[in-house]
């Protein structure tokens, strides 16, 4: 008897997926619980066990196809020998004679047509999947206008994204409302360039990134405002303690635990920062889950270091180093990246200097750290020379007044600067 293989449930609003690799082929003989194939999500790569021993006999769905959750990727079979892939009457035929071949290609053709004049009439009955169908309703547009690559012709997110990058029109109105602007085209290189140059279709993780980014920016009233901390009493800390809390805590003492822990100090007094606009309401959060942003070889990931603001520095490095690992092996749940509340990035390891991130939507807070670099400074009147790193705080202006982003991003500065400030809870 076989063993279907399906499309797990991918997580919280996660309804599709596009098929990232196969591992294995027809006719390969497979042990239980081995990865089969890769599936690419908005959020993460997700691999998918064998549910039983056997031999792959099938596979449904080709590499780069889009599929939806509990949709047939494959089936393996029992026993050691593969089940011989299903095969279409005409191919057999074909192989037998050129007239053969001709018949099969006729009844191929007809078949085409059956299956063309009978999806143009099911996408009318099979209702547009969840996410597409947020998007239909939040872009005014018309349903029976958008083209489906789903199953039986249903019409997926990706589908609306497209028709909306095109300049898809909305449906009238009562208010008038200006269609999207189409996309420009790109206008075509020379001979010359254009045999020097490589056109490869971007990941479902890289949209993704790209659409929330751009999201970010046209919803939130962005702002961003800076300040520099002097990192010698972190720096100084580290060289007293690191051999000895490595020794203790099997993690190595880096910036990251400080950096979280003075976020979650200053959020506690600057709620709004936390929070997230829903509607016409504001939610406050009595929790911190912060991300942390890390770039891996597909792209930007922000894994999420839950109840941050219950746990110590110890606990705190350990869960970003597990993190960090399983965004670097590609093994990152989508629990992982779910529920953050603020997110800090950390431009500095790549020489960073200054920058202004985006915020990661919903959330209204995301603090930017930078290179450690030695600089002239005053204190006491004294100019003196002290490794000084500038911090800078991407906002929404919409529910963090300016006062609220300074307060929060100087509360930072002086728990970084003093950090005896964060062990007594100041």
């Amino acid at each position: 008897m076989a063993t279907e293989i399906r499309v797990p449930t991918l997580g919280e609003s996660v309804t599709e997926a596009t098929i990232g690799k196969w591992f294995k082929k027809v006719g390969d003989a497979i042990a239980a619980d081995e990865p089969l194939v890769e599936l690419e999500t908005d959020k993460v790569t997700v691999e998918v066990p064998a549910a039983a021993a056997g031999i792959l006999s099938e596979i449904a769905v080709k590499e780069g196809e889009t599929v939806g959750v509990g949709a047939l990727l494959g089936s393996i079979s029992a026993g050691g020998a593969a089940a011989a892939p299903a095969t279409k009457p005409q191919a057999v035929s074909q192989a037998s004679s050129p007239d053969a071949a001709s018949t099969g290609k006729q009844a191929a053709a007809e078949t085409a047509k059956i299956a063309g004049d009978a999806g143009a009439v099911e996408p009318r009955s099979m209702p547009p999947a969840p996410a597409a169908a947020k998007l239909i309703a939040e872009n005014n547009l018309a349903v029976d206008q958008l083209s489906g690559s789903g199953k039986r012709g249903q019409v997926l997110k990706g589908d609306v994204l497209d028709a909306i990058s095109k300049g898809a029109p909305s449906q009238p109105a009562e208010t008038p409302k200006a269609a999207p602007a189409p996309v420009a085209v790109r206008a075509p290189s020379s001979g010359d360039d254009a045999s020097r140059e490589e056109r490869v279709r971007m990941t479902k993780l890289r949209q993704t990134i790209a659409r929330r980014l751009k999201e970010a920016q046209s919803t939130a009233a962005m702002l961003t405002t800076f300040n520099e901390v002097d990192m010698s009493a972190v720096m100084a800390l580290r060289t007293k303690y690191k051999d000895v809390f490595e020794k203790k805590h099997g993690v190595k003492l880096g910036f990251m635990g400080f950096f979280t822990k003075a976020v979650t100090h200053a959020l506690k007094e600057i709620p709004s920062v936390n929070a997230e606009i829903d509607g016409t309401d504001i939610i406050f959060k009595n929790y911190a889950h912060i991300g942390v942003a890390v770039g891996t070889e597909k792209g930007l990931v922000v894994p999420v270091v839950r109840n941050a603001d219950q746990m110590s520095i110890a606990e705190i490095e350990k869960d970003i180093g597990r993190l960090g690992i399983a965004a670097r092996d590609g093994k990152l749940s989508v629990a992982d990246m779910q529920g953050g509340t603020f997110t800090i990035s950390n431009g500095g390891v790549y020489g960073s200097l200054m920058s202004t991130p985006i915020l990661n939507a919903p959330q209204s807070g995301i603090l930017g750290m930078h290179k450690i670099q030695d600089r002239p400074v005053v204190v006491g009147g004294q100019i003196v020379i002290r490794p000084m790193m500038y911090l800078a705080l991407s906002y929404d202006h919409r529910i963090v007044d300016g006062k609220e982003a300074v307060t929060f991003l100087v509360r930072v500065k002086e728990s970084l600067e003093d950090p005896e400030r964060l062990v007594l809870d100041l």
